[in-house]
């Protein structure tokens, strides 16, 4: 009971800080033009700490996040499916459902609120990988770190192959990455204005994000994640069941590797300053390649954390939110395009990076006390509890029970 117990903390605490970390990047997307997530050159302030802020989220936070939340969606996939067996059914109707809920929510979220919504595609991931949940975890992490390196690879074919594009098409592909580009100004424009005026602006780049990025980078980058968080879960590695020593090391490898590779793709693009080509499909490509091994190592130093005991308050805060992951995924845009966009405070170009941690830091604590309040009187986060009425089609109890 205790080993369950454990594992479910685990599981618990790493979602609460995947979510958390995951809006340290996200802010940028939240508060400026588009472009500036790819390129910290197309907007903004890059003096004094506003240039360590930028340098520091992309080394430690750029990536590795939501790497670490695909990891755990293949966790949860496969403990689904663990329940399923055991129960002596077949969990293909209630994954399924599972699947067409987070869709729908993702498509209401990425159309209506914001485009860097990713619940759409993790519906289309999990849905493939959900067909090898009963490989061996070996064939897992293998098909997995497949799929991974065959977005690295459609990423570098992409950038060989526009040495043959006309001219005219690369000088305007670059041009976004500008600052002051036409891009930029309108981006700008529309997220400043109400909501109806975002609404055709949020719509085109979220249809490329969900057609031409799923195909061409989410899909294998995602389900790769999901298939090596599916075999992580089935050996015991995502549930603190390895030794000490096994996490030590994991985590020192994961961090030495990742970060040579982060730091050495860094360089590389500030050799080039920032050059499109190069940037977008061979320089961040060390980043995407990195996060993965940096997301084993700090699910490794939390592994510890849970094994040992240690940081008890913290624990249950990480659980608290973890728990409620979902309802705080969206909580999260709620609270950001309230602030940022037209419909709200209109702050959306205002505030440079040095600022933006402000506001993260005051997002979390909008989210954690409020994650641990709702749980004391819920049993599941309010998007939660809709999510498992629908999978389960009927009315699930909300309020927590009274021991």
């Amino acid at each position: 009971m205790a080993a369950n117990h454990q594992r479910f903390e685990s599981l618990d605490v790493l979602r609460g800080i995947a979510i958390l970390g995951i809006l340290v990047m996200n802010i940028q997307s939240f508060s400026m033009p588009w472009p500036a997530y790819a390129n910290p050159h197309a907007f903004g302030s890059l003096e004094g700490i506003h240039g360590w802020v930028s340098t520091v989220s992309h080394l430690f936070f750029d990536t590795k996040f939501y790497s670490l939340f695909a990891l755990l969606f293949g966790a949860g996939i496969a403990l689904m499916a663990e329940k399923a067996v055991a129960a002596a059914r077949s969990g293909a109707a209630v994954h399924y459902r599972r699947m067409l809920f987070l869709a729908v929510v993702g498509l209401l979220h990425g159309f209506l609120l914001w485009y860097g919504d990713i619940l759409f595609m993790y519906a289309v991931c999990g849905s493939f990988a959900w067909l090898l949940r009963n490989r061996q975890p070996l064939t897992q992490i293998l098909i997995g770190a497949g799929f991974i390196l065959f977005a690295l690879g459609l990423s570098l074919l992409y950038g060989w192959s526009m040495q043959f594009w006309p001219e005219e098409v690369l000088a305007e592909m670059s041009a976004i990455w500008q600052e002051g580009s036409p891009a930029v100004q309108a981006d700008i424009v529309a997220m400043s204005g109400p909501w109806l005026q975002q609404l055709p602006a949020r719509a085109e780049i979220y249809l490329q994000v969900i057609t031409f990025g799923l195909i061409f980078n989410v899909f294998w980058h995602a389900t790769g994640l999901m298939l090596i968080g599916m075999a992580l879960y089935r050996l015991g590695i995502v549930t603190a069941q390895r030794s000490t020593a096994f996490y030590l090391r994991l985590a020192l490898v994961g961090l030495i590797l990742g970060m040579t590779l982060v730091l050495y793709g860094l360089a590389s693009i500030e050799a080039r300053n920032w050059e499109f080509p190069w940037t977008k499909f061979v320089g961040r490509q060390f980043n995407a390649t990195a996060a993965p091994l940096m997301a084993l190592a700090y699910l490794s130093l939390v592994m510890i954390i849970c094994q040992k005991h240690w940081l008890p308050r913290l624990r249950q805060a990480m659980s608290a939110v973890g728990r409620t992951a979902f309802s705080n995924y969206l909580l999260q845009t709620v609270l950001c395009t309230t602030l940022f966009y037209g419909h709200g405070l209109g702050l959306f170009g205002e505030l440079e990076r040095g600022q933006q941690v402000l506001v993260v830091l005051g997002v979390w604590a909008v989210q954690i006390p409020l994650s641990l309040w709702w749980l004391r009187h819920f049993s599941q986060g309010p998007v939660e509890w809709l999510w498992r009425s629908f999978v389960r089609l009927q009315w699930q109890p909300l309020r927590a029970r009274s021991d």
